[in-house]
């Protein structure tokens, strides 16, 4: 037998289209669920995602027997599977942000008291990574944050800031939701408030994601100076003041500022 009769057949060029366009729609019926929504029927992520039910039961389907999505035995409900809990953990443990901020949070942790979360800029929200739990306020609801949007949280606004004009452009006609009286939803307003973050160097949000609860935010930058993460701490207006935030944000520069360097940025 000839050995180019023993060679996998060649994947075409539409059949790569037409697989890159599957795992497209596996994505978007992952990405229905959230922190609030942790459990949908199928009839919810069909009108999410705009497939019809067949399709959308098609590709549900095919998430749950790989461990994607669990579904509740005794009604139409499913939720994400531990598979991706397992995947997560891993992805998380191989981040050198995560191994080399470590213990600069917890150090930032201990002098403030306030809680610190560390999150990672994808493009549209600050994924938290690493959240500490000194100071916190059970009705702060800080410990709930998980994608913590990026036009409205201090860790989020501060990796916004210094990205490109692009970038915040796609996230402005993406929609900016109002979460409080706080939250900026106009584009040229968000424009503005980045524009402010950048020259003073930290970023603030005064209850725009959570009633009552102030953040101060840094960026962080990877070894080339791009910024691609945000630090900040938290805590209830009444317990970070006003009176708190000039001093409190220069230990938060100056934290972001050792991460940086810790993952190899030399800049000043």
């Amino acid at each position: 037998m000839d050995q180019n009769d023993a060679r996998a057949p060649e994947t075409t060029p539409v059949k790569r289209d037409e697989g890159m366009k599957s795992l497209g729609k596996l994505v978007r019926v992952l990405d229905c669920f959230t922190t609030y929504d942790r459990t949908l029927s199928l009839a919810e992520i069909s009108d999410r995602t705009g497939f019809p039910r067949s399709t959308t039961h098609r590709l549900m389907a095919s998430l749950r027997d790989v461990g994607f999505l669990d579904q509740d035995r005794h009604r139409d409900a499913y939720r994400l599977g531990l598979k991706l809990f397992e995947l997560g953990n891993m992805a998380l443990s191989n981040l050198d942000i995560h191994r080399e901020a470590y213990p600069i949070v917890d150090a930032l942790d201990r002098m403030t008291d306030h809680v610190v979360t560390l999150a990672i800029f994808d493009g549209y929200r600050a994924v938290v990574i690493r959240r500490t739990e000194s100071g916190s306020d059970p009705a702060s609801g800080v410990n709930r944050i998980e994608n913590a949007p990026a036009h409205c949280t201090s860790v989020g606004k501060a990796a916004l800031a210094f990205q490109p004009d692009e970038v915040v452009d796609r996230l402005v006609e993406s929609g900016l939701p109002k979460y409080t009286d706080t939250t900026i939803t106009d584009g040229d307003r968000l424009r503005e408030e980045l524009r402010v973050i950048r020259e003073r160097g930290y970023s603030l949000d005064e209850g725009e994601h959570r009633p009552g609860l102030r953040c101060v935010g840094a960026p962080i930058r990877n070894q080339n100076g791009k910024v691609f993460a945000g630090l900040s701490v938290s805590g209830p207006n009444w317990r970070l003041t006003e009176a708190d935030v000039e001093e409190l944000a220069k230990v938060v520069v100056y934290h972001a500022d050792q991460i940086s360097r810790s993952l190899g940025y030399t800049g000043a």
